[in-house]
């Protein structure tokens, strides 16, 4: 059963709409380096996934379907029949998965720093075990938000890392739990060639949580699918390189 997501829309009405999914253990406001930009000609829906900042936390297990479900549900509520997509780690998957089962509501595509398939599943029963054993995301806060910007830049920018890891860590930890779960049990390898959306497959050159490896596959995959490579960028390259990733976002969606 889907949830009420939380959500917020700016930008002009009757624009296209652009739905915005996030990271995992990230809330609506990761997109603030992004919205002035795209909010100029779009209409931006952006919200927090199930499980995460103030949107309900269901009971579990969670997955991939459920959390696109929510979506499906939260546009119907706005009366929107059919958007583009770009998302975030998370939100990506959850947009790989719209693209290929409900693609009559989703325009172009945009999805960035994520995987279709992550290996090994050991890793994220591992995490959650450990975020619902301490009852805090702040049990392994530090060494995740050191892999979502380079090291460079948050020597640089002290304070950017500390606002993603205050993110993570007010995320409560029954929904990440739940969360993680779906992406362990994730596998859209076999759905990506089904995807006809125009589709822009951004990596950041940087990236541990998700190499470029698994953009090339993703992008290798789907027909048509363009991949750039952004430098000097890790996981959440939207907040460490936001001039260039909005230039790639504008540029796709316009093309159509």
């Amino acid at each position: 059963m889907s949830v009420e997501l939380h959500h917020s829309v700016e930008g002009p009405e009757g624009a296209p709409v652009l739905l915005l999914g996030g990271a995992l253990g990230t809330d609506l406001s990761v997109w603030d380096p992004q919205v002035p930009a795209l909010a100029e000609s779009l209409r931006v829906v952006r919200f927090d996934h199930r499980g995460h900042g103030r949107s309900p936390v269901p009971p579990g297990p969670y997955e991939i379907a459920d959390l696109a479900g929510d979506v499906l549900a939260l546009m119907a509520r706005l009366g929107v029949q059919r958007a583009h997509w770009c998302g975030l780690s998370l939100g990506a998957m959850v947009g790989l998965w719209l693209a290929a089962n409900a693609p009559e509501h989703v325009d172009r595509l945009v999805v960035m720093c994520t995987s279709a398939h992550m290996a090994p599943a050991s890793a994220w029963a591992q995490r959650a075990a450990a975020v619902l054993d301490a009852g805090t995301t702040a049990a392994v806060a530090d060494r995740i938000v050191d892999r979502w910007l380079t090291p460079a830049h948050a020597a640089a920018h002290p304070e950017e890392r500390r606002r993603l890891r205050d993110m993570l860590v007010s995320m409560p930890p029954d929904g990440y739990a739940a969360c993680c779960g779906a992406i362990e049990r994730m596998d859209l390898r076999d759905d990506l060639p089904r995807i006809a959306a125009p589709t822009l497959v951004i990596a950041g050159a940087g990236d541990l949580a998700t190499p470029p490896e698994h953009q090339r596959l993703i992008a290798g995959a789907i027909p048509g699918a363009r991949l750039e490579v952004v430098a000097d960028a890790a996981h959440i390259a939207a907040v460490q390189q936001p001039q260039t990733v909005n230039r790639l976002i504008l540029d796709h969606l316009e093309a159509g």
